[in-house]
């Protein structure tokens, strides 16, 4: 993936997250959400993961840290 792509996929789904901060998405309805296939939606999650901005719940899904209920497991 060339880093341009990267940046921009990156920043679209941050912008997803912060539009609506409720949102909690499987890995698979980020996938469909994005348009992502497998690998890439696991790469870029887990960018997002390692940076911070976002966590895994205890049901494995993808929420913003920031708004993340305190049971949120921090993946």
């Amino acid at each position: 993936m060339r880093a341009i792509d990267e940046r921009r996929l990156l920043d679209r789904i941050r912008a997803e997250f912060l539009e609506m901060p409720g949102l909690d998405l499987t890995p698979a309805q980020a996938q469909r959400l994005w348009g992502l296939d497998q690998l890439t939606c696991e790469y870029l999650c887990g960018r997002l993961l390692e940076d911070g901005f976002l966590c895994r719940t205890s049901r494995g899904t993808f929420v913003r840290r920031d708004t993340a209920r305190p049971r949120t497991q921090m993946n």
